[in-house]
């Protein structure tokens, strides 16, 4: 029985299981439209999305169409971008104002940027006026700033206030609320941010004690065009819940909470992730085509890496055909420093990414992964040695590669940990072009010196 339970336990997912997507497949095959109603309005927004991120094409223009009066709004935030403007451009605009004007703020703007700025307009004309001065401030700001990010709906009473006064406001049923909150923001005449107070704190103070008394201090107000990243870092080193976002003049336009900054930070990520391979664009559902040219940029460029790497075989030809060893044992040396400069490479870019590298320490960072490199540079060196004398007999050429090894690693520890850090001081994107830069490093070092030194100890 205990074994049945451990087993059932380890099951249990979060996700919506491949079965409850089948059934639900199966359901709509065999046209059983209430079914599939029923089904698709029981799931919660995650899980309807992930429904219409795994059924198949077909399927998902049949939900889309006949059933989309059972999505919930919330479900075209958690779907991938590309999908969500393909299902919200298969709608007309009407349809669409009606989705956004239950949103908040923050989360109309993630779903009403993506579309094409043709019918993006359509929609706009189609909003309530109040929600579309919103819509169209957020999208004023910079891509990717705190201005998109931020919330209409928070707290914000006068300094002069009482704790008595503030508990009667927010007793009082209002709009402007949002669902939950945590802390009530203390703002002056003009709508400068002056602190915040905990509501722990307000419901602990009698109600004659004076706001400005309660108010902690520390505040936090982003500007509207800080970029997100600036804002998750801020977030992250301070433990923040939320914080206000306030415009040039200092005046509070709204309120940045953690379950954005979360997202961001996942966005961040997988960015950064993606543009170490060379690949700019995440998503699974866009087209083979585009798909295909975003990624020829910089498989181009690798094509000119990999030519400078042949020209240094050829060099080395005659060598290579007189010791055929050479040839087998070259893919050695420039995989092992290729790898090793990767790890490096991995660490600082993360490193940059959490600003846990500057000026002051960039220098220690670069001779700590260096160091590293060298030290297994050295360790493999032995093996590899020893591997090639009883391979092939020969200690000289157990040697060479030994040699080449160390040398390779050492250079592969020190461009891994170098150049990002060099691309980030000039104001390059590290993540972008680290990773050709330093396979093509670790390639010409590795053939040369491992032939170069074939070609003057054994010929």
């Amino acid at each position: 029985m205990e074994e049945t339970l451990e087993e059932e336990t380890k099951e249990e997912t979060f996700t919506l299981s491949d079965s409850d997507i089948q059934s639900i497949e199966k359901s709509i095959e065999k046209g059983e439209g209430e079914v599939v109603e029923t089904a698709i309005a029981n799931l919660s927004a995650s899980d309807c999305a992930e429904l219409l991120s795994k059924v198949s094409d077909d399927n998902r223009q049949i939900i889309l169409t006949q059933h989309v009066s059972a999505i919930t709004p919330d479900a075209y935030l958690e779907l991938d971008p590309e999908l969500c403007k393909g299902a919200l451009e298969e709608m007309e605009a009407p349809q669409v104002a009606n989705l956004i004007s239950t949103l908040e703020s923050d989360d109309a703007l993630d779903v009403i940027e993506n579309l094409e700025p043709e019918f993006q307009k359509e929609v706009l004309d189609q909003l309530p006026i109040k929600t579309r001065a919103t819509v169209e401030e957020g999208l004023s700001f910079p891509e990717n700033s705190a201005g998109r990010l931020l919330t209409r709906k928070f707290v914000a009473v006068p300094k002069y206030w009482t704790v008595g006064e503030a508990m009667v406001y927010l007793r009082e049923p209002s709009d402007d609320f949002p669902e939950t909150f945590s802390e009530i923001f203390i703002v002056t005449s003009n709508a400068q941010v002056v602190g915040t107070v905990a509501l722990s704190r307000l419901l602990q103070a009698g109600r004659q004690i004076k706001l400005e008394t309660l108010v902690d201090e520390e505040v936090y107000s982003i500007p509207a065009t800080v970029d997100q990243e600036e804002v998750a870092q801020l977030f992250r080193r301070e433990n923040l819940l939320s914080a206000a976002v306030v415009d040039a003049e200092g005046r509070m336009l709204g309120v940045i909470r953690i379950d954005d900054v979360v997202d961001v930070i996942d966005e961040e990520a997988q960015d950064d992730i993606l543009q170490l391979a060379g690949v700019k664009e995440s998503s699974i559902y866009r087209d083979v085509i585009s798909t295909s040219a975003s990624r020829f940029g910089w498989l181009f460029v690798n094509l000119f890496t990999a030519i400078l790497a042949s020209a240094i075989i050829s060099i080395f030809d005659s060598t290579i055909e007189k010791v055929v060893a050479l040839a087998i044992l070259m893919p050695i040396v420039t995989s092992m420093g290729g790898n090793a400069g990767t790890q490096a490479l991995t660490v600082v870019v993360r490193a940059l990414a959490m600003r846990e590298v500057s000026n002051i320490n960039a220098l220690r960072v670069v001779w700590k992964e260096t160091m590293v490199c060298f030290l297994n540079g050295i360790a493999f060196a032995v093996i590899v040695g020893l591997v090639t004398f009883f391979w092939f007999d020969d200690v000289k050429l157990g040697g060479i590669i030994a040699v080449a090894m160390i040398i390779n690693m050492f250079v592969a520890g020190l461009c891994g940990a170098g150049i990002p850090i060099f691309l980030n001081k000039i104001g390059s994107d590290p993540a972008v072009s680290s990773t050709v830069l330093l396979t093509t490093v670790t390639d010409v070092i590795g053939f040369f010196v491992f032939l170069g030194l074939a070609a003057t100890f054994l010929l």
